[in-house]
């Protein structure tokens, strides 16, 4: 997936603002389960929050960039232990305001 422009990825941090995280990443960390998990959201609602359960920073960024990675879906912003990526669907329910 491209890169998301500012106001793409502002216009996402805004819907994303009233969600809840969908997933938890545990104590046991990125397992399959988990990624299964986040690949199951992702096609139900394009836009989710993930919560990590570490306080490694480290570790939080490493598991984002795997994240994205594997689901191939691009990271909107990630506040603390707070995820939030971003997927379109096969047909889309968000509308991204138009690349320049």
């Amino acid at each position: 997936m491209k890169p998301l422009t500012s106001a793409q990825r502002q216009f996402l941090k805004s819907l994303a603002h009233r969600l809840l995280p969908v997933v938890t990443i545990g104590n046991q960390g990125l397992t399959p389960a988990v990624l299964k998990e986040i690949e199951h959201s992702l096609a139900a609602h394009e836009l989710i929050k993930i919560k990590a359960a570490t306080e490694v920073a480290e570790m939080r960024q490493a598991w984002t960039e795997e994240i994205c990675k594997t689901v191939k879906a691009v990271t909107v912003q990630q506040i603390g232990k707070v995820i939030v990526i971003y997927r379109p669907a096969a047909t889309p329910v968000i509308t991204l305001p138009k690349s320049k």
